[in-house]
Order: structure tokens, then sequence, then C-alpha cells
């Protein structure tokens, strides 16, 4: 082993403590969501941003709180409602007669912050959502003619009621595709429902250790980022997403049938990254074809349309990418690897 390469061995077998650190203090206050706890946390080390789906009082809120608790990182709600506008998002100038002068001053929103909560974010018109796009993408805003920069690292992860959409605005397909995971939260299993009632309902919730700051993260991220995605995973990544197009030639025939529009080139990039972050976190310097599996449903529900045939028989995206991964066989492995 080169000197490099131990280096990079050491630094990812830091990375695993940390993470095993950070998923023991979530495991404090959330009960039998371990998965989606892992979902959430690869979408942090790979620098993307995260859609938790589920009813009301699966731990959305209490999740991304707790991840807030356990860090030195700037933390900020949001509750979306119909009356929120973009200035209540993103900041904005206001007049300062301090220095004796009438002049502008920038007020910055609830946006500046390392991890953002969006809460109920289908609950705001879609001209208020548009007010996160551009910091999602590109970790700045413009208010005005100037544009400041977000602090890094930057983290948006928004939570959806999906059983109530009265009143409600469904995201843009163009926001949506912002997210690189899109997250859904199950009841828990009774043994865990058993121990959630008992456990919330003595008093005092425990106290978080904070395990990460800013500089520990940014590493991490860095972590992530070096680890290896050959030749061979990349090809499965391109044949996995390019067969959710009904307009392609090698597409199987219930893509055809369901499908009005499949996943773009970011599905195929958010697929690599979050299958780096989960390779990472179990100690492998390189991306197998299960890590690229265990990302697929998050990357791609929300990327796959599904046409009124679809929807008659009951077959929703989530069903389109679970048939995906059954049907795309893994490439030939080269020679030469």
């Amino acid at each position: 082993m080169s000197g490099k390469e131990g280096q990079f061995a050491t630094r990812l077998d830091e990375f695993q403590r940390r993470v095993e650190l950070v998923q023991t203090e979530i495991g404090k206050l959330v009960y039998g969501q371990e998965p989606v706890v892992r979902q959430l946390l690869g979408s942090v080390f790979a620098r993307g941003h995260c859609l938790l789906v589920g009813v009301p009082g699966l731990a959305k809120t209490l999740m991304v709180r707790a991840l807030a608790q356990l860090t030195s990182l700037s933390f900020k709600r949001i509750q979306f409602t119909p009356d929120l506008m973009p200035s209540d998002i993103t900041g904005t100038n206001i007049i300062d007669e301090s220095t004796g002068k009438r002049e502008f001053r920038f007020m910055p929103g609830p946006v500046f912050a390392h991890i953002v909560l969006a809460d109920e974010i289908n609950r705001a018109p879609p001209k208020t959502q548009s007010a996160l796009l551009e910091a999602m993408q590109e970790r700045q805003v413009t208010v005005g003619q100037t544009t400041y920069d977000l602090p890094k690292p930057f983290l948006v992860v928004a939570t959806q009621n999906p059983i109530e959409m009265e009143g409600t605005y469904p995201l843009p397909e163009a926001q949506l595709d912002r997210f690189m995971f899109n997250v859904y939260i199950d009841y828990p299993s009774e043994e865990t429902e058993e121990k959630i009632i008992e456990e919330t309902t003595r008093g005092e919730r425990p106290a978080l250790t904070q395990v990460l700051d800013a500089h520990n993260l940014l590493a991490m991220q860095r972590v992530v980022e070096e680890i290896v995605a050959s030749r061979y995973v990349i090809q499965y990544v391109a044949h996995l997403v390019r067969a959710s197009r009904p307009d392609n030639p090698k597409a199987p025939e219930f893509v055809r049938k369901m499908v009005d529009w499949g996943a773009g080139p970011r599905a195929g990039q958010y697929l690599v990254l979050g299958a780096k972050a989960m390779a990472a976190m179990s100690g492998r310097p390189n991306v197998s074809i299960e890590d690229i599996r265990e990302v697929a449903l998050p990357v791609l529900r929300h990327r796959i349309a599904c046409n009124f045939q679809a929807q008659a028989e009951g077959v929703d995206s989530a069903t389109i990418a679970r048939k995906l991964l059954e049907h795309v066989p893994e490439p030939e492995i080269p020679k030469n690897e």
C-alpha cells in the first residue's frame, strides 16, 4: 500500500468512526428508522438535499433537528404556509438609519444556515417554493442585483405529507430534481412503536452530544468524493437510467407502456454520488453494484413520471424503479479489471 493509499485508508477509518457516533446519537431520539437515517446521512455526505415524505408523527422533523443538535452547524426551520413569501426565505433589503444616513442594508433570511428544514414544503405556492431553487443548486442567493454566498456546508431537508393534498402545491419537476433523495418513511414495527410510546412519555428526552462541526463534515464530504466508481459501475448506472426512458429502444416493455418520461442525467450523477456515500459509510474505498441498488429507489422515485395507464393499474414510480432493478442486468466485467 502506497503512502497516499494509507493516508486515505486512515481518513476512511475516521469517517466510519464519526458515522457510528452520529448514528448512535440520532438513535437516542429516533427509533426504528435506521435505513432512513442512513439515507439522510448519505445525502449529507454527498453534498445533496433530501426530501422526506411520510404521514405526520413519524419523526421527520425530529430526525433533522437531531442531526442539527449533534453538530455545531447553524440550523433554521421554515414552516411553509400559503402566505409565505419568497423574501421570507431569502431575506430582503431594508432601510437602515442607524448610521445617520438612509441606506439599504440586506437582512438575511433563514436560508442562510448550514442546515435548513423546509417543513411541509408543498404548503407554499410555486413562487415561494422556487425561492429555494437557486439556493439548492448554486449554494447562493440573489436579492436585487447582489448575490450572496450561503454557508458551507449547506443542506436543505424538506418534509412532505403524502396523504393530505387539499390546499397544497405539488413541487414542480425542476425543483424535485434538485433533491438527491426522495425518502419515504413508513410506520414503525409493533416492537418499535411500543418503545417509542414508552421512551417518549417518561419526561425529558436525552441530550445529544455534539460529534461534528463544519470542518469535520467538509472533510467527510471530501472523503466521499475520493471513493472510486469503476467503469463497470458507471456502465451499470447508465444502463439503469436509460432503461427508464420510454423513447429508448432498449427500454423494457413495462416502461414503454407505463412511463411518460424517465430519469435524466442528474439521476445518474446522484446514483453514483449516493453510492459513494454508502460505500464510505460501510468502510469501502470502491463503489459496488449493491451500493447503487441501495440508493436507486430514493434517487429514481421522483424522477420517473408514470402515465394514466400505470395509475389505473395501481403502479407508481417506486414500482417501476424496483422492476428496473430486476430487469437491467449487470454489465460484463472487463477482462482488465
